[in-house]
């Protein structure tokens, strides 16, 4: 495997230049899809697995059930930053391979679960492939300034593109492969990813700064005090809290609906694709300079659309209104999803570029793990309607935080937020 090449993509192109090069292109297309495969992997299991893990031994407790669903976002969380600092030491490309790895074994663990503390085994596993930093290191090694944030939105374009198409095939494959199966499919997935870095990425750069305790601890004080950066951690943290409790609730009530847990696609599908053709609408306003704007609106959107499943909760509810719902809420999150990672490298220091990043994938990951036990506890003791409406608040105070953000320059300025 090489990891080392004195030309880097970055110089194939004058500096000054806004369109990608050939290599730029082929970086931030095969690292998306390094965590395209990686995401599949992890949402795939998502739409079915709090129905399929009751008919596993222990799977009477929702509680143990949101602790399989968001284990492996604590253990990616906790392991970010170091596997960050490990592939500035040993070189990106090792630790993704080596974090693909064991991911895959976390696979094979809970594909052969008997019960579901072995699958809280595995999930936890899975986390512990922590690559994510590694992989915007990376592409912010192999990118320019004028085209990083270009880079950046391809890769979380591929985030929000991916749990929407594991809504779309998770009950399909289900039907056909059992939640074992549907694992199994996981480990394959992280199999093929590692091929994508071998033999598709480009080489790396021949050297990474090494940063020591000083300069480390400097870069986090940097990060953590920038007020523009601490509102979107505050936002991935809160979105993946949301999107991942929610689906503890949300495949039960279309069974209340009246379609079966195999034909949930059928919802599914329409509101993925709608949202798709309404997102690249919402992007079109952005690059007039209605970024902010477009921003939080897809914040108050997923908001009330929370609401509205809370309304149908503590009612009859019906796959019209569902379907509905569905839609509005991948409208939202696909915008967020796909921009929040640009903005956090618009705005973040350059000089500490990497650990913002860094942190910022650690609360991605600790959102998720909060969502999924938060959920689980939240459905025993509140019910369906209870998970709502703490997930519509939680949007209410990220909408008052995001509030008085500033849009970002074009070119990695770090514009000073609005007082407020």
């Amino acid at each position: 495997m090489s990891t080392s090449s004195s030309t880097s993509p970055k110089a194939k192109a004058p500096p000054s230049s806004t369109r990608m090069t050939g290599l730029e292109r082929r970086s931030a297309v095969s690292l998306a899809m390094i965590f395209a495969l990686r995401m599949l992997g992890l949402f795939l299991v998502l739409p079915v697995f709090s129905l399929e893990a009751r008919t596993y031994p222990g799977g009477d407790d929702p509680a143990l059930i949101g602790l399989a669903m968001g284990i492996y976002g604590l253990t990616q969380g906790v392991l970010q930053i170091p596997f960050g600092v490990a592939s500035d030491r040993f070189g990106r490309k090792r630790v993704m391979v080596l974090g693909l790895l064991i991911f895959a074994a976390g696979s094979a663990v809970a594909a052969l679960a008997s019960d579901l503390t072995w699958l809280v085994i595995g999930r936890a596993l899975q986390g512990a492939g922590a690559i994510s930093a590694a992989v915007t290191a990376l592409l912010a090694d192999q990118t320019r300034d004028v085209v990083r944030t270009k880079a950046m939105a391809m890769v979380g374009a591929s985030i929000g593109l991916m749990f929407a198409v594991s809504l779309v095939l998770s009950p399909l494959l289900n039907a056909v492969l059992g939640l074992n199966g549907l694992f199994a499919l996981t480990g394959t997935l992280a199999l093929g990813g590692i091929g994508v870095v071998l033999w598709w990425v480009p080489p790396e750069p021949r050297e990474h700064a090494v940063l020591g305790q000083t300069s480390l601890a400097r870069g986090l004080l940097a990060v953590l005090q920038h007020v523009g950066l601490l509102r979107l951690y505050f936002g991935v943290f809160v979105l993946h809290a949301v999107q991942l409790a929610m689906w503890v609730a949300l495949p039960t009530l279309l069974v209340q609906a009246g379609l079966e847990k195999d034909h949930h696609w059928w919802l599914y599908l329409p509101a993925v694709l709608g949202s798709f053709v309404i997102m690249g609408g919402m992007f079109t306003l952005e690059r007039r300079g209605y970024l902010r704007a477009v921003f939080l609106s897809a914040v108050g959107l997923i908001g009330l659309v929370q609401l509205g499943l809370f309304g149908l909760a503590n009612s009859v509810p019906t796959l019209g209104s569902l379907g509905v719902l569905l839609f509005l809420f991948f409208c939202g999150f696909n915008v967020l999803e796909a921009s929040q990672p640009s903005m956090a490298s618009k705005i973040a220091p350059a000089s500490a570029r990497g650990t913002a990043l860094g942190v910022y994938n650690t609360l991605q990951s600790l959102g998720l793990f909060t969502g999924g036990i938060l959920g689980g506890w939240l459905v025993k003791s509140l019910g369906a309607a209870g998970l709502f409406a703490v997930c519509a608040g939680g949007m209410v105070l990220w909408l008052a935080a995001a509030w008085p953000m500033a849009t970002p320059s074009s070119h990695g300025a770090n514009p000073t937020p609005k007082a407020g």
